[in-house]
């Protein structure tokens, strides 16, 4: 028999019972739809994870008060902060060749009023490395100005949030806020930039970190970012941070220094873990799909049996029959297949609309994966059927026995 014979076959025996054949392509669509959507879920969430952190800065090399440590003794205590970080430990941190912008942050909450509007803001203490370091654009005016880290001074940048939530339509530049018992004047409004790690940067106020230390009345820091003059430099600025830490700190390495590449490098692999856990958990659909196939394909043989004994009768060897229902097997999960993928990809691209923010999509590997399983799960649950419709006897299959 031709090939082009076997698959006009097939497609005879594929539309005589449609039902039949709609149940088995609606199983196999399923399965493969349910990995695509899992995947793409997975990878979305890696995809936003990853902007989120890459959208801190580049080179970046940040420094948190304390370290990660499991000490012996009752009671055990974890991240213990023998010492915090104060402005003048951030300073120090220029004497590295290797670093280029550092910005110590400050951050708190307060209420910031004009006239009768008032709002609870985030505040956040830096200096004018930040620009640089976050890359932050602004609408209006510009950003704090290089002075004395350690002066405060009365000035100001607002988020857009903020702006409008307060001033609505007045102009903001030059305006005096009142930030718990301070006056700032605005001297820039930020562009839109929207969030990041949960933080909403519109919806803030940037002042000079040691005026917000004064308005907090605290003399630490929040954490120091740290940004090295270049890929090739970071090794060595997270070293000299370390020892310029170590040797201010009395010889006590009580911080924690990490690369923006080492956290999305742990991002990634957590996330790439899931997208595939979530994919293997959807790919047990297409293996009930599979035992789907093979009930629905052996009944079709009891049914077929005179069918079957006829084309023995005519000379088919059993090489013959089992090529043909293994290639109904594969042809109906190769179309539930794409079927899937297409019901997938469509809502895929439906969630993507709904959230815009997210960068949903499913990777190559779980379209190509998933469309290969379904056709090789097709073909082994179809083999016990088809070998069985090869081995039936001709007289008795005539004779429907």
């Amino acid at each position: 028999m031709r090939p082009e014979d076997v698959l006009h076959y097939t497609a005879q025996a594929l539309t005589g019972n449609r039902r039949r054949s709609l149940l088995m392509l609606l199983a196999m669509a399923i399965g493969v739809g349910a990995v695509v959507m899992l995947t793409a879920l997975g990878e979305g969430a890696r995809r936003y994870v990853t902007n989120q952190f890459s959208d801190l800065g580049t080179n970046l090399v940040i420094v948190f008060p304390g370290r990660s440590e499991t000490v012996g003794g009752p009671p055990p205590m974890l991240g213990e902060t023998p010492r915090d970080l104060t402005l003048a430990d951030a300073l120090s941190l220029y004497r590295s060749l290797a670093v280029q912008h550092v910005a110590p942050l400050v951050i708190g909450a307060a209420p910031v009023s004009w006239k009768q509007r008032e709002r609870e803001v985030m505040i956040l203490g830096s200096t004018s490395a930040l620009e640089q370091i976050r890359h932050l654009e602004l609408a209006q005016g510009r950003f704090l100005p290089k002075t004395d880290p350690e002066r405060g001074a009365p000035f100001c940048v607002i988020g857009p949030t903020v702006k409008q939530e307060l001033f609505g339509n007045t102009p903001a530049l030059g305006q005096w806020l009142r930030i718990g018992d301070y006056r700032f004047r605005v001297i820039g409004v930020l562009s839109a930039k929207g969030q990041s790690l949960g933080t909403d940067l519109n919806d803030m106020v940037v002042i000079p970190v040691a005026s917000a230390q004064t308005l907090f009345n605290t003399e630490s820091l929040f954490r120091i970012l740290v940004q090295a003059k270049g890929r090739d430099s970071l090794d060595e600025a997270q070293s000299a941070i370390k020892s310029i830490m170590r040797d201010r700190h009395d010889g006590e390495e009580d911080v924690t220094v990490i690369t923006q590449d080492a956290v999305l490098a742990t991002f990634d692999r957590i996330f790439t873990a899931l997208t595939f856990t979530v994919g293997g958990i959807a790919a047990v659909s297409l293996a009930v799909a599979g035992i789907l196939i093979m009930n629905i394909m052996l009944v079709a043989i009891s049914q077929r049996t005179a069918e079957i004994g006829l084309l023995k009768a005519l000379g088919a060897p059993a090489s013959e029959i089992l090529t043909l229902f293994l290639s109904e097997a594969g042809l109906l999960s190769l179309l539930g297949g794409l079927i899937g993928l297409a019901v997938g990809l469509l809502g895929t691209a439906l969630l993507g609309h709904i959230f815009p923010t997210f960068p949903i999509s499913a990777p190559n590997w779980a379209i190509i994966g998933a469309l290969s399983v379904a056709l090789i799960t097709g073909l082994v649950f179809g083999w016990l059927p088809a070998r069985r419709a090869a081995q039936l006897d001709p007289v008795q299959a005539l004779t429907r026995r």
